[in-house]
């Protein structure tokens, strides 16, 4: 299963959302098998790190994507997606208060610096989070949503099961060093990608530069907000143990990339490599729109029907990420198993189109429908198409 195969929370699907979402998703398990080699070609610090295209999932650089990782703060992440569906459920409300307890406001790290006893609503707490980084907000949240941290932390791993988060383990809610608080830079992106489809009106929280509460003003930790144009999260991570993460995301020219890297020395070169690996993605990279849904594709034959040929539709728009290179290689060819018997229903599989960028990557397969009903000839006229394709070699009308 590739790593955006995922459709949005119930309370927020739309019709026909998952057939224009499959097409992307397939691509990038496709474009995947390559990543290692563009990874090859740009050198990063990064000791983890993918780069991935939000719009068609294409990845784009890839250096240990799948290798365990300490994600530190990172992992607020999928506390903010339990927030948010709770919100979006109508299980929660932005005004709703909750208290501080002792636990939360002894809580080390980085702080929203809330007071023991007090209440909270949960609007402030979600900056405290997001842009104060707030290790004690979290368990202001954890602890008023579920009970405790624990109660909330089996929330955060059932979620992570359903997004496929496959190698990911959460123990704690803000990212407080654990040996078995684990996760990989794919499935920090598979989290960020999920956190931007599926919450939409509270992702604006991300770009937000800085959260005074009690009287104390603090900056958004992610450096990109300040330097890089187009930047609007996500979420910055350091401990001892993982170095200095970030998991970002910015939009140019009606892309939007999430990339998430891991691993670094110090702050600065976290900011520059993430600025790297960003510009990498838009300037050597193009999404290229090869069909629309509803587009005839091919005409197929049918055998022995009504009618001679056969419209093939695509279901959906078909958009791929790929480098010059890559553009000037582009294949796509249809497979079809010949003359098809009527009858044919509407909507009907019939045929696959195959989309090959280099030798080096994995051909791509997408079905191709039957944009029309075509039925069978009468006894007679199967009798007189059988005796033209015996005699000619194709059929005659």
């Amino acid at each position: 299963m590739s790593i955006f195969d995922r459709p949005p929370p119930a309370a927020r699907r739309r019709p026909g959302f998952r057939l224009r979402f499959t097409a992307a998703v397939i691509l990038l398990a496709w474009l995947a098998g390559a990543a290692s080699n563009g990874a090859g070609a740009f050198e990063t610090s990064a000791k983890e790190m993918i780069l991935v295209d939000d719009i068609t999932g294409a990845v784009m650089l890839d250096k240990n994507s799948d290798r365990s990782m300490f994600p530190a703060s990172m992992s607020k992440l999928m506390t903010l997606y339990i927030v948010f569906n709770k919100l979006t459920e109508g299980s929660l409300s932005l005004d709703a208060q909750f208290r501080v307890s002792e636990k939360a406001w002894r809580m080390g790290g980085s702080k929203m610096f809330v007071e023991l006893n007090s209440r909270v609503t949960v609007s402030d707490l979600l900056r405290g989070v997001i842009v104060q980084s707030g290790n004690d907000a979290c368990i202001v949240l954890a602890e008023g949503i579920a009970g405790s941290e624990t109660q909330f932390v089996e929330l955060m791993n059932a979620a992570s099961k359903k997004l496929g988060l496959a190698n990911s383990h959460f123990m704690n809610v803000t990212g407080w060093p654990h040996p078995e608080h684990v996760t990989t830079a794919r499935d920090l992106a598979i989290l960020a990608h999920a956190v931007i489809r599926d919450f939409p009106q509270f992702y604006g929280i991300f770009k937000e530069k800085n959260f005074t509460f009690n009287g104390i003003k603090q900056g958004n930790r992610n450096p990109l907000l300040y330097t890089y144009p187009g930047a609007d999260g996500l979420k910055t991570g350091h401990t001892q143990a993982s170095g200095y993460g970030l998991t970002a995301s910015a939009s140019r020219g009606g892309r939007r990339l999430i990339v998430v890297a891991n691993g670094m020395s110090n702050v600065n070169e976290r900011a520059r490599e993430v600025e790297r690996l960003l510009d990498h993605g838009f300037t050597e990279y193009s999404n290229y729109t090869l069909f629309k849904a509803g587009d005839i594709v091919e005409q197929i034959e049918v055998w022995l029907g009504d009618k001679v040929n056969v419209p093939l539709i695509i279901n959906h728009d078909l958009t791929v990420t790929l480098s010059r290179t890559e553009r000037r290689d582009l294949k796509v060819k249809v497979l079809a198993p010949g003359p098809i018997p009527a009858p044919v229903n509407k909507g009907a599989e019939v045929a696959k189109l195959v989309v090959i960028s280099a030798a080096d990557k994995k051909p791509i397969e997408f079905p191709l429908v039957a944009g029309t009903d075509v039925g069978r000839l009468s006894a007679f006229g199967r009798i007189g198409g059988a005796f033209n394709h015996l005699l000619w070699g194709e059929q005659k009308r």
